[in-house]
């Protein structure tokens, strides 16, 4: 069975570049690594994306924002996640399940032994090894994207963004083990350095530790 990473945080924590910025440093040590994101990648997980963040003459509920996710995430993991596992591959997800515990239930407000329940079908029972939490507060990170059009979520008021902030901390709180908190506003490469840390203790090997020597981190 191969590794799990997933990358988590609110808008403008630099999930996807550091999720990116892992991916780049694994393959350059020749390890096999895939990245991949939610909801898309697959053409189901497409079609619903643009739905979920761009519909905006649709009105959607947030328990049928809970079921898009997780219906886009099965195929997710059915078509792209498991079969990488199962080639003993590393797999690096730029957002999984705590954001819709994040998003949908702390966020929204839904009930949050429903979103898990839904959540537990969704991913089969795959569960992160490892959780890459890159936290910053909800004006900073909405700071950071700056004059961009804003998505569904994205243009959400500073108390729902705030609320999803606390979602991820109580979940990384609830489970210190498989969460790594990260302060989102240190440099690109104290960041990088921080997971790397972390990482490379997860994957067994006189390859990783040789390769790694004197490799820079970003």
């Amino acid at each position: 069975m191969g590794l799990f990473i997933t990358y988590e945080g609110g808008e403008g924590s630099g999930k996807s570049t550091h999720a990116r910025s892992l991916y780049r440093k694994l393959a350059r040590l020749e390890l096999p690594v895939l990245l991949t994101h939610e909801p898309g990648v697959t053409p189901l997980g497409k079609r619903m994306g643009r739905l979920l963040k761009w519909a905006r003459k649709m009105e959607i509920s947030p328990l049928a924002e809970l079921l898009m996710f997780n219906v886009s995430r099965i195929q997710l993991i059915s078509e792209v996640i498991r079969p990488a596992l199962d080639s003993d591959k590393i797999v690096i997800c730029d957002r999984f399940a705590a954001s819709t515990v994040a998003y949908q239930g702390y966020g929204r407000g839904l009930d949050l032994k429903q979103v898990k329940v839904v959540n537990e079908i969704g991913t089969g029972g795959l569960r992160p090894d490892l959780t890459v939490l890159l936290d910053i507060t909800a004006e900073a990170g909405l700071r950071r994207k700056g004059g961009k059009t804003a998505d569904r979520f994205e243009a959400e008021d500073i108390a729902f963004h705030t609320r999803v902030r606390a979602g991820y901390l109580k979940q990384a709180e609830e489970e210190p083990r498989r969460w790594l908190v990260v302060d989102a506003e240190k440099s690109k490469k104290e960041i990088a350095g921080i997971v790397w840390d972390r990482v490379r203790k997860m994957i067994p090997g006189e390859k990783i530790n040789r390769l790694s020597e004197g490799l820079d981190v970003r």
